[in-house]
């Protein structure tokens, strides 16, 4: 019965999403149809195309189930700090002036903001390889994590035939019909990860295991009273790290600040930051929750793991299908939460897939190939579309199993790469081309320096579990240092930058 009714409800979700694809075609045509949806973009759909990007199926299957077994509920701290830091702050504090200077720069990627800004062909080119290189393992950590979930809903099933399946999706309708057709996809895949969050999180607290919240969290407290501790106690430090990570992070990812490129007007912003926000609370904040919980449902065995062949990555999964099979209405449930996270997954991989892809198609082949016509860089754009979910699929299948680590090496670059330059020029006149560039090199020597010395002095082990230290640092080396950087060397002339700001009183864009 769970697996009929998993297959029907897979059915009827794979016909929308194709046939979304087909109707946004004709909004595709052009590159800025395609890469931006002509920057036409309502607050609702770009609310919900910023949350569901934000969120993947490692949110579930990695960080919940990791987190929520370590620390319990104050890993719940996670989700509040991603829905304050990285939906509502990031919307008020970026969206405004990334919209406005990427209209008057006329750039549509992250690697032509930079180098329009910074007035470097060079940094084009380096971001652009950044962003292709880095966000093919990032991608892979979401296969990996919605393929554990497939296994276990489907018995015996291999996760490939899962990933098989969002890789054609995913590829089809970005490949038809381009920002559009995932910003409409994304709307219907954030009001289906809502249903199911909202449905898990109902159904686990009133299973015999948990008892109610209040029954539940005493059963948690004589497990480890520290789970219950919303201060994170002992995990303060770690707990902050994953806070400060997955919420500041997304301030330099390309594809989150690639949401605001496209709305459609400054008055959309502040609906667009309360949307995201409230979205971003119920997810992040109820995928924690019910990870929490996971104690109850699955031993742990002498060292205080999970008593599962998989680890952490077999503790969200577990849970689920112990708290979700039996009946025809959690069997549905059930379907509705394996939906959930194929959502969550196919609209971070169309993210992803649009900002690599064009990050070669776009950026690399102007500065090689300038002749090339706009037609020609269409289909360039497409075929890279394909090829870069094929990459990202094959990496995947190579049995990497660390998915939370794995996901924090990608971020931590990209987000060390960009948060500082991208930042600093959006607000300041003052930094310098070697400020910017010092900022976009942090990410990959922060990280890969820390990486290379810890696992060389302490073995790749432990130097894998500090992955959340990493992109901290990166991040915040790549903010102090623009400005630094730039206070010791050669200004812009002041007619090069000023037409790049906004006064208040003239060259407003138009709604």
């Amino acid at each position: 019965m769970t697996q009929l009714i998993a297959l029907i409800s897979l059915g009827l979700f794979i016909v929308v999403m194709i046939a979304v694809g087909i109707i946004s075609r004709s909004k595709a045509a052009t590159m800025e149809g395609f890469l931006l949806g002509g920057r036409g973009i309502g607050p609702w759909i770009s609310a919900f195309a910023y949350g569901t990007s934000y969120f993947s199926a490692v949110i579930f299957i990695g960080y919940a189930g990791m987190h929520g077994w370590n620390i319990g509920m104050a890993s719940i701290w996670i989700g509040v700090g991603n829905a304050l830091v990285g939906c509502w702050l990031a919307w008020k504090v970026l969206a405004r002036p990334t919209r406005n200077m990427t209209h008057r720069l006329r750039a549509a990627t992250t690697p032509q903001f930079l180098a329009a800004r910074f007035q470097s062909k060079g940094m084009k080119i380096y971001a652009a390889c950044v962003i292709f290189i880095f966000l093919v393992p990032y991608t892979a950590s979401i296969y990996k994590g919605l393929g554990t979930m497939f296994s276990n809903i489907f018995n015996g099933a291999d996760p490939v035939i899962c990933m098989v399946i969002v890789a054609t999706l995913t590829a089809i309708y970005l490949v038809l019909g381009g920002y559009v057709a995932t910003s409409l996809n994304d709307f219907i895949q954030g009001i289906i990860m809502i249903a199911g969050v909202f449905l898990m999180m109902m159904i686990v607290v009133s299973r015999p295991e948990v008892g109610g919240l209040s029954a539940g969290l005493e059963k948690l407290t004589a497990i480890d009273p520290g789970l219950v501790d919303i201060t994170g106690g002992s995990n303060l430090q770690f707990l902050l790290n994953n806070i400060l990570l997955t919420s500041l992070g997304v301030w330099g990812l390309p594809q989150m600040v690639h949401k605001y490129y496209a709305i459609k007007g400054e008055s959309d912003i502040k609906v667009a930051a309360v949307v995201s926000t409230i979205f971003a609370m119920i997810i992040g904040c109820g995928a924690y929750f019910v990870g929490s919980f996971s104690r109850l449902f699955i031993p742990a065995d002498s060292s205080g793991m999970p008593a599962l062949a998989g680890g952490y990555d077999e503790v969200m999964p577990t849970l689920l299908m112990n708290a979700l099979t039996g009946s025809v209405f959690t069997n549905i449930v059930l379907a509705i939460i394996m939906l959930s996270l194929l959502s969550a997954s196919m609209s971070t991989l169309s993210a992803v897939v649009l900002s690599s892809s064009s990050a070669v198609a776009v950026d690399l082949l102007e500065e090689v190939r300038p002749q090339t016509t706009v037609r020609k860089q269409m289909l360039f754009l497409r075929v890279l579309c394909l090829l870069f979910v094929l990459m990202s699929f094959i990496f995947a299948t190579l049995n990497i199993s660390f998915i939370v680590n794995l996901m924090s090496f990608s971020w931590g670059v990209v987000a060390g790469s960009f948060i500082g330059p991208y930042l600093w020029g959006l607000y300041s006149k003052k930094v310098t081309k070697a400020g910017a560039w010092a900022g976009t090199l942090s990410g990959v020597v922060v990280v890969g320096g820390a990486l290379i010395f810890m696992t060389l002095t302490r073995g790749f082990e432990v130097a894998k579990s500090f992955a959340p230290e990493y992109g901290v640092a990166a991040m915040a080396v790549s903010v102090v240092i623009v400005p630094l950087v730039s206070r010791f060397t050669k200004p812009y002339k002041e007619e090069d930058i000023l037409p790049m700001f906004e006064k208040e009183e003239e060259a407003q864009i138009k709604d």
